[in-house]
């Protein structure tokens, strides 16, 4: 590993280095900005070789893009691709993005925000349930959106008009945009031809999407590349996370001291599990204790849930963790493959090989072995929890933000959605499995500033997050 190597002087800039390429895995000459390519390049040949001998990925650097292929061992869905302004995308928003990137594959060097929409339009009609019709004011945003997502990592780049009085009338507003090529075909580079899945695990590990037939048995590099994917992917690596041969490793001071070294991240141990520390705020895409009204409601709501649990008085009930939300969103997904395509036949003829090939790749067990006790965890009531943050509304909603003030209901939503993405607690039915690492923001501190109240709540905690894709990773 080169981080034993690099000069001691020079060893945080490499670190800077290897968080940006792991927290943005695309790096273009502005994306995430004008510093980051430069960086990526000075360092190209260690980042390949590291990136590598410990997690697996590839990396590819030229003098416009740095792209690193990560090997994906589990969904999650808790890494969204965003708008510039933070909205989140939906379905309509990730399909434009993906024809719109279509397009652009077969664009010249420039092409005008209509003559896109036109051209994606034409790819959406051929998709069952989907359109795009520029009448619609709807569709228009929607479009933008993923023209926006596109520009803003370097895709394209504004070279006349405004794609926001496009948006508002198209009749009379346009925009023309510069295509940068080279930052296009790095966007999107599938491991497999898409026309060949049935199941979007055929996008997950190589061993997932290699030819039909068992699967070799990990080796223990495997195990230790895992691992440490799992640690710079993931803002909390509990031990009951990971597959059972995967766990001892785990605890294995050199994994986690190569990840560090690495990374220029702290690991935080627990019984639970890892977590790798942040202060650094570049390899996390949330920042958490944080401004803004939801992380200080977060923050704060991670503070009653903690004395909730330690309430000795009022015990709460013990549940075991609820199943692995990504098995549930690959259903999803594979429901979503259109029926009428090359997509069904394929997923027929191959259905019966790849459940073959997955039975054979689990982990061989001793037949006498026991099974592990379960791990239980406290369990939050839903109710409960609308109260207390109502309850903090009523106290604190003056110093929110406007959107917030009269839809604590939404800030609800968010605020959970907020802690069970860091791996604090865990959506259920009924309320909320508290998972270990919320112990962490018990007995937080929280200041009122009257003076300048957009810092209301100051926290000397440390900055604990997830990292991006990126990852929008990984």
């Amino acid at each position: 590993m080169h981080g034993r190597k690099i000069d001691s002087l020079a060893l945080d800039n490499y670190q800077r280095a290897a968080r940006v390429i792991l927290a943005n895995h695309l790096v273009t000459r502005t994306y995430p900005d004008r510093i980051a390519l430069p960086l990526i390049r000075r360092w190209a040949t260690e980042l390949r070789e590291d990136l590598a001998e410990l997690f697996g990925y590839r990396l590819e650097v030229t003098e416009t893009t740095a792209r690193v292929f990560p090997i994906i061992d589990r969904l999650d869905a808790g890494k969204p691709a965003r708008t510039p302004a933070d909205r989140l995308f939906d379905r309509r928003r990730y399909a434009y993005l993906a024809l719109s990137i279509a397009a652009l594959g077969r664009a010249g060097d420039q092409t005008t925000l209509s003559e896109l929409a036109d051209q994606v339009a034409a790819y959406a009609g051929r998709v069952e349930g989907l359109e795009l019709s520029t009448d619609r004011a709807a569709d228009r945003d929607a479009f933008v959106d993923a023209i926006g997502w596109l520009t803003h990592r370097g895709a394209l780049t504004l070279a006349d008009g405004d794609a926001g009085g496009w948006a508002s009338d198209p009749e009379a507003g346009e925009a023309l945009y510069d295509i940068d090529r080279p930052v296009v075909f790095a966007l999107f580079r599938p491991p497999r031809a898409l026309q060949h899945l049935h199941s979007v695990r055929g996008l997950l590990t190589e061993e997932a999407a290699g030819a039909s037939g068992p699967a070799h048995a990990p080796t223990a590099a495997d195990l230790a590349r895992r691992v440490r994917r799992a640690l710079v992917e993931r803002p909390v690596v509990y031990l009951d996370d990971l597959e059972p041969a995967e766990r001892p490793v785990l605890g294995q001071d050199r994994i986690v001291a190569d990840v560090e070294l690495f990374t220029g991240l702290r690991a935080e141990r627990r019984a639970e599990g890892v977590a790798l520390i942040d202060i650094s705020g570049r390899l996390s895409d949330i920042r958490f204790p944080s401004t803004g009204t939801l992380a200080q409601v977060g923050l704060l709501l991670a503070g009653e849930i903690a004395d909730r649990v330690l309430d000795l008085d009022n015990p709460l009930e013990q549940r075991p963790g609820a199943p692995d939300p990504g098995e549930a969103l690959a259903a999803q997904l594979d429901g979503a493959i259109p029926e009428s395509t090359v997509f069904a036949p394929l997923a027929e003829l191959r259905a019966l090989d790849d459940f073959s090939a997955q039975s054979d790749s689990a982990f061989d067990a001793d037949e006498d072995t026991e099974d592990p006790e379960e791990t239980t965890y406290p369990v939050i009531d839903a109710a409960w929890v609308r109260e207390t943050v109502q309850a903090l509304a009523d106290r604190y909603g003056a110093t929110f933000a406007a959107q917030w003030q009269a839809d604590v209901p939404g800030l609800t939503t968010e605020v959970v959605a907020l802690l069970e993405r860091l791996r604090l607690v865990q959506t259920v039915e009924d309320g909320l499995l508290v998972l270990p690492a919320l112990a962490r923001y018990r007995g937080a501190v929280v200041t009122v500033r009257t003076k300048r109240t957009e810092e209301l709540f100051v926290t000397a905690a440390d900055t604990y997050g997830s990292d991006s894709t990126g990852t929008e990773g990984n």
